[in-house]
């Protein structure tokens, strides 16, 4: 999986780019995270892993109150959060089959780390190991893809990384058989470099998601798209999920 999401994403392969591109300097993301613990966390939740953690950007805010332990696939990330963000600690692992033996109370998966995952074997494994670090109580939080992305013309802007100019270009696929959405993104960097990234990541519809987490032994409590106001109607195409570990 490691060398597949490196060659379709250009922030895998150059991880210094990645915070940059998914910049969140208020810490947005890990706030929602904060405020579920509390809403829905057992009492005096202190431990915390986050599958998927990248380079560490919320994982930095959460330690602040949480005793975190972060893990990724890719250990080019994992070097780079380290780099980044001394005094973290940060793991080289792989959600289907990661064993720290020992449980937490509060497990996150952002960043649609799970829809990375293309096939029902994978995602059962990776519930399996959501279970094998969770004890009766502890929040699982998901944020992954419910639905597709809807359809429209590519779309360029004008962007900047790391210093260098570029223009970008997006455009989506969806495919229904696979439940799969393809992000097609062409890099034309002004010093005549260019890239390409393909990157495809599974939707998992609602009732799905509730199926893999009953399977596991949890107990769904939410699915949303506006942290802003859990009561809408969900549209998608991202969603936070939340839910609690019953036991097996």
């Amino acid at each position: 999986m490691t060398g597949d999401l490196e060659a379709a994403n250009i922030a895998y392969r150059h991880p210094e780019l990645y915070d940059q591109l998914h910049a969140d300097p208020g810490h947005a993301k890990a706030r929602i995270v904060e405020a579920l613990i509390d809403a829905h966390g057992p009492a005096g939740a202190r431990t915390l892993l986050d599958v998927g953690c990248g380079t560490g950007h919320d994982l930095e805010y959460l330690a602040k109150r949480f005793a975190v332990v972060g893990v990724d696939a890719q250990p080019r990330m994992v070097a780079c959060a380290r780099r980044v963000r001394p005094g973290l600690d940060l793991r080289v692992g792989d959600m289907r089959d990661l064993r720290l033996d020992r449980t937490f109370d509060t497990i996150t998966c952002l960043g649609f780390t799970l829809a990375y995952l293309h096939t029902t074997p994978e995602l059962r494994s990776a519930f399996a190991t959501f279970a094998a670090h969770a004890h009766p109580g502890t929040l699982l939080v998901l944020q992954t893809p419910v639905a597709p992305v809807p359809p429209g013309p590519p779309r360029t802007a004008r962007v900047e990384v790391a210093g260098r100019p570029a223009r970008v270009t997006t455009s989506y696929t969806w495919d229904l058989r696979t439940q799969t959405t393809t992000l097609h993104r062409r890099w034309e960097f002004d010093d005549g470099e260019t890239a390409t990234d393909l990157i495809r990541r599974r939707v998992i519809f609602p009732r799905e998601l509730e199926l893999h987490l009953n399977l596991a032994g949890f107990e769904l409590l939410d699915v949303f798209d506006d942290p802003a106001d859990r009561s809408k109607v969900l549209t998608g195409p991202a969603a936070y999920t939340t839910a609690r570990y019953l036991g097996s």
